[in-house]
């Protein structure tokens, strides 16, 4: 077996349209004319595979390839038929025409098989003039084909009538001559493979562009793409080596030299040119134009496009990426993005390969107003060559001062214009149809969704931000409180008890116990003060303390009997705080005839500090809905804090508050905390782990 011409011309025949068939074979839908069709490129493919089989072995006889090609072109005749029957009204003269038909490609194919068995001169010419009479009226199909075809259909049928009519038109010339000089040329025979592998592109682009009567070719944009840039990069390095090799042969001492040079020179050249983003997008174009019923894969363009918006941390640079994800749609350069900072007024917040502009424009002018009202992309260059398409509209200094400006396209959310953005030209000529437009404002709808959730993100941070400084603000302001009502207790009792001994050091122990607890205060405000780590705690002196502390209250809280050796781990001022709010709570909620007792209780490892009033009580309601809530509060001048801090600073220490109540009554608060076991130490002579 030997390689020659023929054998790769019709080797690349058959693969051509051994693809063609297979993207027609897994498309299919049940079309007459696309399952044809596939057949046609299928029954092609194998008589092209069978022809560069034998073309390797020049002993080997052609008949198994002419009767291939006989029922080969019949299935091309069948399907130009078909076509042309849904050009016509009156369909019985074509019906006899394709009985007519296949009597003869029967005849033809009957005299083809006898002549590889009997040795008969005339069998041959026989042949050879059936095959020749195929062609014609191949020919003359196309013909009708295309002249039955209203003229504005023809755009989708003008490929499939070149290439076939090409197919049949060189098949009449091989016949023509083989009739003519009672042989078959070697050469012309030879070169019908690459005929036939070159008109594959055209039936494809002719199947895409009639939905009607084709079958839907679903070829991946990307492969195609691909594809043909592969292809074009292997003709063209084809084409560099034959030019190659001419400059070595003639280049005398310099060939070889001249060779080298020239080969990396187009070896860059190639680079370059598949490296190049304007060339690419307008690939892109010239394929979807051609090869598509739609110039895009929706689905690879919105996966892309939200990957764009989402890709990144969350917020970062989400203006940026806006902008890239609707340029890249179009194949822009660059652009900027305007967003409304105040409701009035449009600024630019970002920019993406493109200059930035200090253009403003105020949200009642006649752009933003057209942009909201017709949601609409705005071309430049037709708002200057057609005004009327966009309703005459004046576009502002500002953005036809910038030189690369193209599209506007629009930002809507709920019907209202969040902003827009401003595209730099496209690498490719695309040109604003109804495809485009609708695109792209479907992706600053999208866009714009993303950026109202930016925006509605930074202003949750900053109402966060507020409230909680109205937090701290009021955990300020109920401790201010508390000082203001001890001083005030002070000075009321000041007239009477003034020049007693006792009294005066209580004041002034009182008063330093103020100034020590604004230090604190003062200093937890300018973020320089950090708490210590927690201490064991002695909670009988703790709550001792904080008894005496209230003892010129009405009802006097007395310190009941309990279990006086307990200790907690904690922040003894923030604990005696909490235990001082909630005996004040129980002071307030009593009569001054009630009575108001703290106690100290061990229970199941726990310690326990239990408050029992017998005032007033609290609801069912009260206790669900408003208990431990914060900015909740009965009293007339209460903060609604204390109770809420006073929770949450137990449940830091690991503890809880238990509250039982009944409606006039009374109340028992109680706050239970992990119990302190101090270590103790070893005795003399044995070890931590009770060895001797």
């Amino acid at each position: 077996m030997e390689i020659s011409i023929g054998t790769i011309s019709y080797a690349a025949a058959a693969l051509a349209f051994l693809f063609l068939s297979v993207l027609l074979l897994t498309t299919w839908r049940g079309r007459l004319q696309g399952m044809l069709l596939a057949v046609a490129c299928l029954g092609t493919a194998m008589w092209a595979g069978v022809a560069a089989y034998l073309a390797a072995r020049p002993n080997a006889g052609m008949l198994a390839s002419e009767v291939l090609e006989v029922l080969r072109s019949a299935i091309w005749l069948a399907y130009l038929l078909v076509l042309l029957g849904y050009t016509q009204k009156e369909v019985g003269h074509l019906r006899r025409a394709a009985v007519g038909l296949a009597v003869f490609c029967g005849v033809v194919l009957v005299a083809t098989l006898y002549s590889g068995v009997v040795s008969a001169t005339w069998l041959g010419t026989f042949g050879i003039l059936g095959r020749l009479v195929l062609a014609l009226i191949g020919i003359v199909l196309v013909e009708q084909l295309y002249r039955n075809v209203q003229p504005q259909l023809r755009w989708g049928i003008k490929f499939l009538c070149l290439g076939l009519g090409g197919v049949f038109a060189y098949d009449f010339y091989l016949y023509s001559d083989a009739l003519l000089f009672q042989r078959v040329n070697a050469d012309i025979w030879a070169a019908r493979g690459a005929v036939n592998a070159m008109v594959v592109p055209l039936l494809a682009v002719a199947t895409a562009r009639n939905p009607k009567w084709s079958l839907d070719v679903s070829v991946s944009r990307g492969i195609l793409f691909r594809s043909t840039a592969m292809l074009g990069a292997a003709v063209y390095l084809l084409v560099m080596a034959a030019a190659g090799y001419y400059i070595r042969y003639f280049g005398g001492n310099w060939g070889a030299v001249l060779h080298v040079t020239f080969l990396f020179g187009a070896a860059l050249l190639l680079f370059v040119v598949l490296f190049s983003g304007t060339l690419r997008a307008r690939l892109k174009i010239f394929l979807s134009k051609n090869f598509f019923s739609y110039r895009y894969d929706y689905r690879e363009e919105w996966l892309r496009f939200t990957r764009i918006l989402s890709e990144g941390e969350p917020g970062v640079q989400l203006y940026e990426r806006s902008i890239q994800a609707i340029a890249e749609l179009v194949d822009s350069s660059g652009g900027a993005l305007w967003l409304s900072q105040d409701e009035r007024v449009f600024e630019q917040v970002a920019h993406w390969n493109m200059p930035s502009d200090k253009g403003r424009e105020q949200r009642d002018s006649p752009l933003c107003q057209f942009l909201e009202r017709r949601q609409m992309v705005i071309s430049l260059e037709e708002n200057e060559t057609q005004p009327e398409l966009y309703d005459d509209l004046e576009l502002p200094d500002w953005l036809r001062s910038i030189p690369s400006a193209w599209l506007v396209v629009p930002l809507i959310l709920h019907e209202r214009l969040l902003g827009f953005v401003v595209l730099a030209r496209s690498k490719g000529k695309i040109n604003l149809n109804w495809e485009v437009n609708d695109l792209l404002k479907t992706a600053g709808r999208q866009a714009a969704s993303y950026l109202a959730q930016l925006e509605a993100a930074k202003a949750l941070l900053v109402a966060r931000q507020f409230e909680s400084f109205n937090r701290m603000s009021a955990f300020v302001v109920h401790d201010l409180k508390n000082l203001v009502s001890q001083h005030s207790l002070l000075l009321s009792n000041m007239d009477m008890h003034r020049h007693k001994p006792a009294f005066q050091e209580d004041m002034i122990e009182t008063i330093a116990q103020s100034v020590e607890k604004m230090k604190r205060l003062l200093l937890q405000l300018r973020g320089g003060f950090t708490l210590e780590p927690p201490t064991p705690v002695a909670l009988e002196e703790l709550v001792r303390q904080v008894v005496a502390a209230k003892s010129g209250l009405k009802p006097v809280p007395r310190l009941g009997d309990g279990d006086g050796a307990l200790s907690v781990v904690a922040h003894r001022a923030r604990l005696e705080r909490v235990i001082g709010h909630l005996i004040q709570n129980a002071i307030e909620a009593t009569p001054p005839e009630g009575r108001v007792e703290v106690r100290l209780l061990r229970q199941n490892g726990t310690a326990v500090i239990a408050i029992t009033d017998t005032g007033c009580g609290m609801s069912e309601q009260f206790m669900r809905y408003r208990l431990f809530k914060p900015f909740e509060s009965t009293k007339a001048t209460g903060m609604g804090i204390g109770t809420y801090e006073a929770r949450e600073y137990v449940r830091e220490l690991g503890g809880r508050i238990e509250v039982e109540t009944r409606e006039a009554q009374g109340t028992i608060v109680r706050v239970v905390l992990p119990l302190h076991v101090p270590e103790r130490a070893p005795e003399p002579g044995v070890t931590a782990d009770g060895h001797v």
